[in-house]
């Protein structure tokens, strides 16, 4: 358990992995009455923790920054011991583009997706949830929000310290993850509390990187291309030679999201139909 400030508790949850750092991050929120943000993996530890921390104090809402199983399992038993509504974006279906609609089945994903998932009220982009504005930032999953309280941003796993987000389609989509990146550019916040990893002190600087990095990354990937590796296992091979085999399956999601970013673009082309093992060209 981590004291954040006075009315802000971080307990990370006890699922540490390659792709969730030390762990998946819960919050609760507020002093006489809380809310808890991410409640986490369905780990029963976990949720004996929260209510340990709660400590029977009102809970006015469970909100759900997206629905990975890391995230919103805990949500549904949470809400039945303290009887507050569970809060989110929508399903995990929710908050797709017409084009990773139109792509599913053809591209795979779905890793890590809390297909059970359903909240019990929608919020929309900008919406008041209590003390919290609700910030739709589709990107690393079409139904990812963010969350401002007070001059703090709860980012859930768009904005971490510790890593870049997976953005793997169709639930990933990384035409809308840039976009997102610069929504929050235009969004004043003295620091982040991510999902994953510490508090980020210096928010914006962090985009800017994230920006950065993100469109070197293209960059690599059309020389990548253009030197000859024309599918995303070769670019991969060739983009992340340096990273360990282990993740080279993470590696190639984000290739694939960079492969139907760049097809948007009109800067590259599937040879045929795009799907995850297209070959593709430079126009």
């Amino acid at each position: 358990m981590i004291q954040i400030q006075p009315d802000i508790i971080c307990l990370r949850a006890p699922n540490p992995s390659p792709l969730t750092f030390t762990g998946t991050n819960t919050y609760i929120v507020g002093t006489d009455r809380v809310t808890v943000i991410d409640p986490g993996p369905y780990i029963d530890s976990h949720l004996d923790s929260i209510l340990m921390l709660i400590d029977g104090r009102p809970v006015d809402a469970i909100i759900v920054t997206h629905s990975h199983l890391d995230h919103s399992p805990l949500a549904r038993p949470l809400s039945d011991r303290c009887g507050a509504p569970v809060f989110a974006f929508g399903g995990p279906m929710a908050g797709r583009s017409e084009v990773m609609q139109t792509l599913v089945g053809a591209i795979g994903g779905g890793e890590g997706a809390d297909t059970a998932f359903a909240p019990d009220r929608t919020v929309v982009d900008g919406e008041a949830i209590g003390d919290f504005r609700a910030i739709h930032t589709p990107g690393h999953m079409g139904n990812h929000i963010c969350l401002l309280y007070k001059d703090v941003l709860f980012s859930g796993d768009h904005v971490m310290g510790w890593a870049t987000s997976l953005v793997s389609p169709p639930d990933g989509d990384l035409t809308d993850f840039m976009a997102s990146c610069r929504k929050l550019q235009t969004i004043p916040a003295r620091s982040y509390l991510p999902g994953h990893g510490d508090p980020i002190e210096d928010p914006m600087a962090r985009l800017d990187w994230l920006i950065a990095h993100r469109l070197e990354r293209e960059a690599q990937i059309m020389s990548a291309l253009i030197a000859g590796a024309d599918t995303a296992d070769l670019i991969t091979a060739k983009v992340y030679a340096d990273v360990d085999a282990g993740l080279h399956f993470a590696a190639k999601r984000n290739v694939v999201a960079h492969l139907i970013d760049l097809t948007q673009q009109k800067r590259i082309a599937p040879v045929g139909i795009l799907s995850v093992d297209a070959v593709f060209r430079p126009l």
